[in-house]
């Protein structure tokens, strides 16, 4: 039976039993294939590194749309980098009080194949009249755009290929640019324990930025390595502070159904390990 050996750690791994390939192939940008496992359904990878699962992709995309967004309470235009599946897209559309949805991707090969082999991720997410598809670099969009958010999400790849640059000061500072006042970035910052000194760079690079910044975590089963860390900036420093009373009254009136997030998961999250603490001091 072919299997596939992850490359993200020199060491140390994970494998998967491939039952069938559905998609392999080298993009303009990066390798990308698709295909199914007993466990964890439609899996993707990006340049040897899981990407997506059928069945552990809600947790990264509930907490990466749902926690900035109940935290603003009012936001109407969100950004998305990176997320060609189009999980993150169908996870922020959930919220009606969401106007416009901006979702810059780099590759057309990853939405378009993803539309195809991972329909459950998406849903139809990107039919949405919402929706705005950019084509572009992300680093140059947030640098070059006239648009504002209040939210941005950056759905990245690890920094590795394509995915490095949205790891760079050039990034955040051009998120920071595209924030509307009050508004919120948050990024995709690989697992606390193998991967720290993405979280420790992070930090040093939003701190000059923002008068707020932060992690806050999830536990998904095949992003390996500890906790997935997702960092957390903004100005305004009362939405880390959004009382649990708020999130639920808020969260209740989105009818939203979720499989993960919670108000008290929400505030939980932000509640790291020492190690992590110590690291961004």
């Amino acid at each position: 039976m072919r299997e596939f050996r992850e490359t993200l750690y020199p060491h140390w791994g994970q494998f998967f039993s491939i039952d069938e390939v559905l998609f392999e192939q080298k993009t303009d940008h990066q390798h990308l294939i698709i295909f199914h496992n007993k466990e964890f359904g439609r899996v993707m990878a990006l340049d040897g590194i899981i990407q997506t699962t059928e069945h552990d992709e809600f947790i990264y995309h509930e907490m990466l749309a749902h926690v900035p967004i109940f935290a603003h309470g009012s936001t109407r235009r969100v950004l998305i980098v990176g997320g060609g599946d189009g999980g993150m897209l169908r996870e922020v559309l959930h919220h009606n009080v969401v106007e416009h949805v901006t979702q810059v991707e780099i590759d057309q090969q990853v939405i378009d194949m993803c539309k195809r082999y991972l329909p459950n991720h998406s849903q139809g997410a990107f039919d949405d009249g919402r929706v705005n598809i950019v084509i572009d670099d992300g680093v140059e969009y947030v640098n070059n755009s006239d648009d504002t958010f209040d939210v941005i999400i950056s759905d990245s790849t690890d920094p590795i290929g394509p995915g490095e640059a949205l790891y760079t000061s050039r990034f955040y500072s051009g998120c920071r640019r595209c924030l509307r006042e009050g508004g919120l970035l948050v990024t995709q910052n690989g697992c606390t324990f193998g991967q720290l000194d993405e979280v420790i760079t992070t930090a040093e690079r939003l701190q000059p930025l923002f008068t707020d910044y932060t992690f806050y975590a999830a536990t998904i089963p095949t992003y390996i390595g500890g906790i997935m860390a997702f960092a957390w900036a903004t100005n305004d420093s009362s939405l880390r502070q959004t009382s649990i009373d708020v999130l639920k009254e808020r969260f209740l009136n989105s009818g939203i159904t979720t499989r993960y997030y919670t108000p008290d998961v929400h505030q939980a999250a932000f509640a790291l390990p020492q190690y992590v603490i110590e690291a961004i001091k």
